[in-house]
């Protein structure tokens, strides 16, 4: 049984066949929705490990799906290939560059869709980790890499804090020495 699951959500069945046969082979299952409603529920009931979306689609826009992706903590966190003969309609509504998705502009190769799928795998992990009511992230997404950033984070605060404190320690100490030095 396939481990990961991709997700192809665009209204031509021809592109959703041609992204299954261009994917490379592995432990996988291919999922596929023709319009933007379906693709998201699918993207809540399947939680696939990548999703495809173009952005142009019928009853649910690809950017209506996009903005919807974003505000889940989970959701955001599944790398993500935005699909579209037109890039500007993208950049109409998204600048450039693309901070936390892998954009591919169609018709593409294997070899375009293979590294837009790296690069929303990359991307995906840039997202940021944001707290929702109040509460931790890890209870927002319930995974432990929020934690693991979070926690990284603060290692990482409180290491340059003990290098301020230091340095202070050792002007403090200087000040003191010159100090004496005047009053003898």
């Amino acid at each position: 049984m396939p481990n990961n699951k991709i997700l192809v959500i665009d209204d031509s069945k021809v592109i959703r066949m041609r992204v299954k046969d261009m994917l490379p082979e592995g432990n996988f299952e291919v999922i596929e929705a023709k319009d933007g409603l379906e693709g998201f529920r699918l993207i809540r009931e399947e939680n696939p490990n990548l999703i495809m979306l173009d952005f142009l689609l019928p009853k649910m826009s690809g950017w209506e799906v996009y903005q919807e992706i974003q505000k889940q903590q989970r959701l955001r966190s599944i790398p993500l290939v935005l699909m579209s003969g037109r890039k500007e309609e993208v950049t109409d509504k998204l600048n450039e560059p693309f901070e936390f998705f892998a954009f591919v502009e169609k018709p593409f190769d294997r070899e375009q869709l293979v590294d837009a799928i790296r690069e929303a795998m990359m991307k995906s992990k840039k997202q940021p980790q944001v707290p929702n009511n109040g509460k931790s992230a890890v209870s927002v997404g319930g995974d432990n890499s929020a934690m693991e950033t979070e926690i990284q984070a603060l290692k990482t605060k409180v290491v340059k804090m003990e290098q301020e404190m230091e340095q202070m320690k050792k002007q403090i100490t200087q000040l003191v020495n010159y100090i004496r030095q005047k009053l003898k």
